[in-house]
């Protein structure tokens, strides 16, 4: 019988497998970042506000859609691949997908023909008749964004990262650049949702084909029996979607949460309070690239230690990645918090009354991004019923928020309703598995991480700002010291942070 991995004698060689995976998705984050980035200032700057927040809104509509057509199968082809080639039994992969996929994608094409019908009356919701045909163009590549999201989830399954870097990353981001970029200097407004959604569909195919060099080349990996000692049984049709059905409901939640906020501004206070919203929230957009770079390469191996019963390795991972989190966002968020108005004015002067609103989801995000990733942790015991739950009281709590705050405070409202149910979702799951494992982000890791940022990042600046004044050079000067200053320490402090050697 294999031998159960466990915190004590494969806890080093699992973190650096993790940390090998996480640096992958940090560079191709970084690169995507950027490029997202680029892309908003690059509408911002070259549309007007009106057209701009038109844009936004569609395209939120097309990320909920596509959220609900995914029906959970990413998070469950995760969950069940990770088990199976923790138990010995990667060679059901094939048949695994073959399950996941059939009704992934009638959904996806039922919601793309729904998108197509009902265009109208929800352009006439988005107070714009041109609404319409920006969603019909963008219900058309629904069924491909969601065939990459999968065949992404099953590579990640298998410890690789490079895909989701490369395509997903890297990849689709800079194609939306090139297009939208073109487009937007072209005057051509109406082929904005085409040369914006049309990436997706080479994104697909590159992605299965990257799935296919992965399962060729996997080997079963059996790092554990099963608790009891039993062979592993076959996932069942009724077991995968159990699992994944709840996910999906919980993952809708989560993009409504995160691209709901565009919808409702633009219904409440018009599509230019949609623009200068997302602008606003764009730091926050960012910052996820790198939080996600994080899970992404965690999630599987959270998988494998609750498989396995290794407690203590969760918790012990949990610490650390959510002193990589800190160390990855909070130079980020600080940074835009106190320069708030110079972030803002990147995306032209009339985006400078988001400042507010800024600064709110910064600060937000500072507390979110300390909280770890319970809720990850939460779906990968099987809980997903409990992750449903905080998901949708979580979506609630902000459309409530939203409606009463939004047609007060506009943007800043939004940001507001966005924090308070951002960090809903994530304190819920740290009380809900106290019974099976203490997560707390009292650590040395998260300690040490924010520490560095506080000193670099939020000390530094006010300190040059005091003696240079406000502006994009003062903005310049403390990025760059801070960021040499904040690498500089990280690197002296890698001992705590178990920034080890990546083999």
């Amino acid at each position: 019988m294999a031998t159960v991995t466990t915190a004590a004698d494969g806890g080093s060689r699992a973190l650096r497998r993790v940390l090998r995976g996480g640096v992958v998705n940090l560079v191709g984050t970084t690169v995507g970042a950027v490029l997202n980035l680029a892309l908003i200032v690059m509408i911002t700057r070259a549309l007007s506000q009106e057209t701009a927040g038109l844009l936004f809104a569609a395209t939120s509509v097309f990320m909920v859609a596509a959220a609900v057509a995914n029906v959970g199968a990413p998070d469950g082809l995760v969950y069940f691949i990770a088990r199976m080639r923790v138990f010995g039994r990667a060679d059901g992969v094939g048949r695994l997908l073959r399950l996941a996929m059939g009704p992934t994608v009638a959904a996806a094409c039922l919601l793309g023909l729904a998108l197509l019908v009902f265009a109208d009356p929800m352009a006439r919701a988005l107070g714009t008749d041109e609404a319409a045909t920006y969603l019909r163009l963008l219900a058309l590549f629904l069924p491909f964004a969601v065939l990459t999201d999968t065949a992404l989830a099953a590579t990640r399954a298998h410890h690789d990262m490079a895909g989701t870097a490369v395509v997903e990353k890297v990849g689709r981001p800079l194609a939306q650049v090139v297009l939208v970029g073109a487009v937007a200097l072209s005057g051509a407004g109406g082929l904005l949702a085409l040369s914006w959604a049309g990436p997706y569909l080479p994104a697909a195919v590159v992605a299965w084909f990257w799935l296919g060099r992965v399962l060729r080349r996997a080997a079963p990996v059996e790092e554990a029996a099963p608790p009891d000692g039993a062979p592993a049984r076959e996932v069942t049709p009724r077991a995968f979607w159990t699992f994944a059905l709840p996910r999906a409901v919980a993952g809708v939640a989560q993009m409504g949460i995160l691209r709901g906020g565009v919808i409702l501004v633009a219904m409440l206070s018009g599509l230019a309070g949609a623009a200068v919203f997302t602008a606003a929230t764009r730091v926050m957009a960012v910052g996820q690239f790198g939080t996600q770079a994080v899970l992404d390469a965690a999630q599987p191996r959270f998988a494998e230690q609750i498989a396995t019963g290794d407690h203590a390795g969760v918790r012990g991972l949990y610490q650390v990645a959510t002193g990589w989190l800190v160390c990855l966002t909070w130079p980020l968020y600080l940074g835009a918090l106190v320069f708030a108005p110079e972030v803002m004015r990147l995306f032209g002067p009339e985006y400078s009354t988001g400042a507010a609103a800024l600064v709110v989801v910064c600060a937000g995000q500072l507390a979110a991004s300390a909280l770890g990733m319970g809720d990850l942790i939460l779906a990968m015991t099987g809980r997903t019923g409990l992750n449903l739950l905080n998901n949708v009281l979580a979506l609630v709590a902000n459309v409530v928020a939203c409606l009463v705050l939004v047609p007060a405070l506009g943007a800043t409202g939004a940001a507001a309703a966005l924090v308070g149910s951002v960090l809903l979702r994530r304190m819920l799951p740290l009380w809900q598995l106290r019974s099976l494992v203490v997560l707390h982000p009292f650590s040395r890791p998260v300690m040490a991480a924010a520490a560095s940022a506080l000193v670099w990042f939020a000390a530094l600046p006010v300190l040059l700002t005091w003696a240079l004044g406000d502006g994009l050079l003062t903005l310049a000067a403390a990025a760059c010291t801070g960021a040499l200053g904040h690498l500089a320490t990280v690197w002296y402090l890698r001992g705590p942070l178990e920034l080890g050697p990546i083999r």
